[in-house]
C-alpha cells in the first residue's frame, strides 16, 4: 500500500499546540500512523459527512481521505465532548 501524504490544516495545528505533552505525543503518534494505513482499524466514518474520526483517549482526530490523491488531512482535533460542535 501506497503511503499517503499527510496535511494537517492550521487550526488542527493549533488545537494539538493548546494539549499537554503527553496527549499531544500520543496524538502525533496516531496522526503519523494516518499516512500508512489511511483507515485504520478502530476509525470509524461520520454519518452526513466524509470524515472519520479516530479515538485517543479522550481526544477525537477528524480527518478526510482522498484516495485519489492520496491525501490524508486532518481537519479537526479535541476532547470528545467539543470536537463534533459547529463552530
Amino acid at each position: 500500500m501506497a503511503n499517503y501524504d499527510l496535511r494537517i490544516k492550521p487550526s488542527a495545528v493549533k488545537e494539538l499546540e493548546d494539549l499537554q505533552a503527553k496527549d499531544r505525543r500520543r496524538i502525533v503518534s496516531k496522526i503519523q500512523n494516518l499516512a500508512e494505513e489511511p483507515r485504520p482499524r478502530g476509525c470509524e466514518k461520520l454519518s452526513g459527512r466524509d470524515r472519520f474520526r479516530l479515538r485517543q483517549g479522550d481526544f477525537r482526530i477528524l480527518f478526510e481521505v482522498d484516495d485519489g490523491a492520496e491525501t490524508v488531512t486532518v481537519v479537526k482535533i479535541g476532547h470528545r465532548r467539543d470536537v463534533y460542535r459547529q463552530s
